[in-house]
């Protein structure tokens, strides 16, 4: 049976009228627990689709530059923030998205650059860069993030997921999707944005939050916290945006945790009923 989209008119065990349009899709679903099977029912899971970057040629035609999977949604703002991790913000001079095609973004700009960096791409939305030379790559396009503020609390860290959590009515319904959130210094939401990809949430916030803090990323003395684990592409995707602390529920790897100390960055992993660790940057938390 195929899955049936979720729209907002339609009703579920939480109401769907609160939940973006195009994030979950109604499936059928037997339960077992307790040792007995359930009745089949419908469930709601995170809908995933593919995303299509093409570059609009200046005379017939287009060519592809990357295909993502993604949740719909917020597509334009998955498209910024990827193309500003990618370095090639600053050659797109149009994005758009139409109606018939509604699984691609189209670009226009400088052609030369954007379908020469199909090859050479830095991230990837699909599992970030791994291996040899990745954090020295890194370390030659960012600056170690600033943070001015005073240190972080331990309540406060240990409340920001619970505070994301409140701002994940998608999460809530299916159970199914990621989030990353922005965070003031007083632990005030700022922005959070849903996906089956922890990756493109926060691409997704960060193309939605460019430009606020000036015309090199995200506002200073934030915290960007997601609701996944800590993989290298969400640290990198943080110092990319001049993040200086990012909190995850989940546990880091060791190259986010090297790429944490090396470019000095607060990684906190495991904030969940009150507790959490602390892998680097220590100094901007309050003992």
């Amino acid at each position: 049976m195929t899955a049936e989209r979720v729209t907002a008119d339609q009703s579920a065990s939480k109401s769907v009228s609160e939940l973006p349009g195009q994030q979950l899709a109604r499936v059928p679903v037997r339960r077992f627990a307790g040792g007995a099977w359930a009745d089949w029912q419908d469930d709601l899971v995170a809908a995933e689709e593919p995303l299509e970057l093409r570059v609009q040629l200046a005379g017939e035609g287009s060519e592809a530059l990357s295909v993502t999977m993604r949740t719909p949604g917020h597509d334009l703002h998955l498209a910024r923030g990827w193309l500003h991790a990618e370095g090639l913000g600053g050659a797109v001079r149009e994005l758009w998205q139409t109606g018939d095609s509604p699984n691609v973004v189209w670009l226009r700009g400088d052609e030369s650059v954007l379908l020469g960096a199909r090859r050479s791409t830095f991230t990837s939305s699909a599992c970030g860069i791994c291996g040899s030379g990745s954090v020295e790559r890194l370390m030659l396009r960012v600056q170690p993030p600033v943070w001015t503020a005073a240190p972080l609390s331990p309540a406060l860290i240990s409340s920001l997921p619970e505070r994301l959590r409140q701002a994940q009515p998608a999460f809530e319904a299916s159970g199914g999707l990621h989030a990353a959130g922005l965070f003031n210094a007083g632990g005030t939401l700022l922005a959070a944005f849903e996906d089956v990809g922890r990756h493109n949430a926060v691409d997704k916030l960060v193309g939605a939050c460019l430009g606020v803090g000036g015309p090199g990323g995200l506002p200073t003395n934030h915290v960007l916290v997601t609701s996944s684990r800590a993989g290298f592409e969400i640290v990198q995707k943080a110092l990319l945006a001049g993040v200086a602390v990012v909190v995850t529920v989940g546990a880091p790897s060791t190259l986010a945790v090297d790429t944490a100390v090396s470019l000095g960055l607060t990684l906190v992993g495991f904030a969940r009923a009150g507790r959490f660790n602390v892998y680097a940057g220590a100094e901007r938390l309050a003992f």
